[in-house]
């Protein structure tokens, strides 16, 4: 629980540090040694007293209310998916075995065939496990094997794939720390995490923003044959599996994107 109890405090901590004072009303002085909010300020408008935030940042509180997290939650202006990370750091179970965690589950790598899409089938640490083979052609990142967080960070060619590279490294790492919150005691997860913090000045930027979800939204790609698309990413959870989940990414019908597409499927 101790680390369940850390991990409250370091996500409680950082999303303070990213709330400017000005943002909840209060003044921004030159004097201000912190960056965000101080403990206190944030405690006031919460509603509870500055120990015991204290002893929350700290971990020295084990057991919040959820009225507590929901001060907390509205005072740090959380979003539905950041409180709802909030409150799964407190409530967390112990970690499942890591039984099929790498087994494609229920015949989803058959599905995804069959789509005319782009899809890919993943798990909770990034890793590919699955896809079909417009997906193949349309980034090495979604190959069978890779995993697409380190491609995205780490790969050169990212960089080019990536119209927008810095909002698609945002929407990578905040996807991990959703995952993250759900299963804290993952030595598999933590040492990605430690890798991707000594290779990446990127991705330590962003870890400490503690930012939490995918996000909708269109991403610009410019493949090297097809040139630019303008893709919809979808994630879909898959029950029971200990983190896997489906990304699949269209494009708008009759659109230029569709028709770049259809020259990447492969024919029958």
């Amino acid at each position: 629980m101790a680390q369940r109890v850390s991990a409250l405090g370091e996500y409680l901590r950082a999303r303070r540090e990213q709330l400017r004072p000005e943002t909840v009303g209060l003044e921004a002085s030159a004097r201000r040694r912190v960056p965000g909010l101080r403990r206190e300020e944030l405690a006031l408008l919460a509603g509870i007293s500055a120990d015991y935030y204290l002893r929350l940042e700290q971990g020295r509180d084990r057991h919040p209310s959820a009225q507590v997290l929901d001060a907390l939650a509205r005072a740090l202006r959380l979003d539905a998916n950041a409180t709802a990370h909030l409150h799964q750091l407190v409530r967390a179970p112990g970690r499942a075995p890591d039984i099929g965690v790498d087994a494609v589950a229920d015949d989803l790598d058959e599905l995804i065939d069959q789509f005319s899409m782009p899809a890919i089938v993943a798990n909770r640490y990034q890793d590919v496990l699955a896809a079909n083979p417009i997906a193949c052609a349309l980034s090495p990142g979604f190959a069978p094997g890779a995993n697409f967080l380190r491609w995205r960070l780490l790969a050169p060619a990212a960089r080019e794939f990536f119209v927008d590279w810095e909002e698609a490294t945002e929407v990578a790492v905040s996807g991990l720390r959703e995952v993250a919150g759900s299963d804290l005691d993952d030595p598999r997860l933590h040492a990605l995490i430690e890798e991707m913090s000594a290779g990446s000045e990127r991705f330590r930027e962003l870890w400490a923003r503690a930012d939490v979800g995918y996000r909708r939204g269109v991403v610009h790609m410019r493949h090297p044959v097809v040139g630019d698309l303008h893709l919809q990413p979808t994630r879909l959870s898959v029950p029971h599996t200990g983190g896997q989940h489906l990304l699949i990414y269209r494009a708008a019908p009759d659109s230029a994107s569709a028709r770049a597409l259809a020259t990447l499927r492969p024919s029958a």
